[in-house]
């Protein structure tokens, strides 16, 4: 079914671009926590953790420009070929599987963020930005809002685990290029 007519309708250069960088920062910035927080209580550790949280801010702002675009922007729909194959289940668990990563872009840096405002460790974006805190300092608040930032984050690997798992599906078993329309230069 590689009909490349009925691929015509890409995803915009802004929107691939978005797409793939915050792939990658997502990516990176789990690898990076995981490494971090087997590190032993050291100034390199507490470095590292300021590291995160300047990437976690950076991953917030790319995720609301990601977002805005999405609503401005409408975009393409799976194309026929591929609708008309695809089961039920599998459009809603499509549609579920983005809804929820969306959800997760957002809520891991905010929680992620409100942790160190209850914890006392302010954020300074790159050392140099003050941001405000979320919540009022609190031990209480930051012990039960610690492990959320690690659960969420790794419910979202689960769901990009999912969504590259669907990819694949779409490239190599039903061989219908979907993943053409996401692809850079791709046209």
């Amino acid at each position: 079914m590689n009909n490349a007519s009925s691929f015509a309708k890409r995803y915009s250069t802004t929107a691939i671009a978005l797409h793939w960088l915050l792939a990658l920062a997502l990516i990176g910035i789990f690898a990076f926590g995981l490494y971090m927080t087997g590190l032993p209580f050291s100034p390199t550790r507490l470095k590292y953790f300021n590291w995160h949280k300047w990437a976690g801010m950076t991953i917030l702002m790319l995720s609301a420009l990601r977002l805005i675009w999405r609503i401005t922007h409408r975009p393409p729909e799976l194309p026929d070929a591929v609708t008309r194959t695809m089961p039920a289940w599998q459009r809603v668990a499509h549609h579920g599987t983005h809804h929820l990563m969306y959800a997760l872009f957002f809520a891991i840096p905010l929680v992620g963020w409100m942790y160190s405002s209850a914890a006392g460790f302010p954020i300074v974006l790159f050392g140099q930005l003050p941001l405000p805190d979320l919540v009022s300092k609190s031990s209480e608040l930051a012990e039960a809002l610690k492990p959320w930032h690690g659960y969420l984050a790794y419910a979202l690997a689960a769901l990009v685990v999912l969504h590259v798992a669907a990819v694949i599906k779409h490239q190599i078993i039903d061989r219908d290029g979907l993943l053409c329309r996401m692809l850079p230069g791709s046209r």
